[in-house]
Formats: C-alpha cells, sequence, structure tokens
C-alpha cells in the first residue's frame, strides 16, 4: 500500500507540475493515430507564441494506463470506433476528477462511438455545449464567434462541447470543426494559411485555457 502511494504521490506531482502534452490511444478500431503532425505543430506554437514550455516530443498513452496522470492535457481524435473498457473507464474518470483535462477532437465520423462511451465515464453527465463568452474562446486569442470552421465535411456549424465535474470543465468536445487538420503540415491538406492560423489559436486557446484553470 505504501508503494502504490509513492507512486500515485510521485504522478501527481509530475502532474502539478508538468506542462506536457500527449495523445490518447484507445480501443475500438478507430484510428487514434490520425492526424499525426497535428500536436507537435500546436505544441511548437504555442512555445512559440504564448509562452508555454511543453516537450515537443509528444508521447502516446493508453486510456488505461497509469501514465495518463503525468499528463495535465489529453488530446484524442479518430474517425471511427471508440470502445472504454471498465478498467479504461476508471481510470479516465479518476484522472478527469483529479484535474486531468481531455481534448477530444472529431476528425469526422468520431462523434456516434464516443458519445456512447462518455457515457460509461460520466453516466450522470451531458456534453453540453459552451457558450461563446466561455473564457476558453478568448485565452490567449479573441474567437467571438466560438469555435472555427477549418473542415467543412458535412457543413454543419462547428460546436464545441464540454463535460463539467464540481463546476470545472474536465473534457472539451471539438465537432464539425476539425481543428487537427489545420494543425497539421500545411501539405497534408493545403489549407490556406489563415485557416491553419485559425486553427492553431484556437488550440493555443485551449492549451492555455488548461494549464491555467
Amino acid at each position: 500500500m505504501r508503494l502504490i502511494f509513492t507512486i500515485f504521490f510521485s504522478l501527481f506531482t509530475l502532474f502539478l507540475f508538468s506542462q506536457d502534452v500527449a495523445i490518447l490511444k484507445y480501443k475500438g478500431g478507430g484510428d487514434w493515430y490520425s492526424n499525426p503532425t497535428a500536436l507537435p505543430n500546436l505544441v511548437k506554437y504555442c512555445n512559440d507564441n504564448i509562452g508555454t514550455n511543453i516537450n515537443e516530443s509528444i508521447q502516446t498513452v493508453e486510456v488505461g494506463s497509469i501514465d495518463i496522470f503525468q499528463f495535465p492535457l489529453l488530446h484524442m481524435t479518430g474517425h471511427g470506433n471508440v470502445f472504454f473498457s471498465d478498467d479504461d473507464v476508471e481510470n479516465l474518470r479518476n484522472y478527469l476528477i483529479s484535474g486531468g483535462f481531455l481534448h477530444i477532437d472529431d476528425n469526422y465520423g468520431m462523434e456516434p462511438y464516443i458519445t456512447k462511451e462518455l457515457k460509461k465515464v460520466f453516466p450522470n453527465s451531458e456534453l453540453i455545449e459552451i457558450p461563446k463568452d466561455h473564457k476558453l474562446f478568448s485565452a490567449a486569442f479573441e474567437f467571438q464567434n466560438g469555435l472555427p470552421k477549418i473542415h467543412e465535411h458535412d457543413g454543419k456549424t462547428p460546436q464545441a462541447f464540454g463535460i463539467f465535474h464540481d463546476s470545472r470543465l474536465v473534457l472539451l468536445f471539438t465537432f464539425e470543426s476539425d481543428l487537427g487538420d489545420g494543425w497539421e503540415d500545411q501539405e497534408v491538406h493545403n489549407d490556406p494559411e489563415d485557416v491553419r492560423e485559425k486553427a492553431l489559436k484556437m488550440g493555443a486557446n485551449i492549451v492555455k485555457y488548461v494549464f491555467e484553470n
């Protein structure tokens, strides 16, 4: 028991003072590894523009691993199926209610699967649309109209949804925006520079908000 306490205390200490981020690997067959250049580019942008000191060598952690507690911010993306086992659910819930934050960016097609799995994690909570005046949209750069549209897909309005625990935003789900595509290397999607800039600025807002709240 003492050894377990020591391990958790050490991880919690790292968690408190860390500014590192990681990609979340999950089961179910969905492509958790999509947008491989996205998070490294966002991290570099944040280090260059908002004064962060994030490790630019991005790690991948599995949702059921204790390693997630080393990172105050996890990023999750994909197009398809997501599945959380009972152990995954318990681990992720403990991480989020202990001060962690999960950003899920729908890379198109993920929404019906992730919303179902999130009900396992927080069965008594709903994804709530985050209003445009929330400080998430002005943490570093001003987005008066809320979440920016990066890729069209179905042409729907981009929406930012959240789950709150004890009044703290612990999870952000960005839908019909596809921020991650905008963070990728320019030649991947050939997005205009102003579109990529919007995506990176919104990503920087997420990072700054998480590290300061």
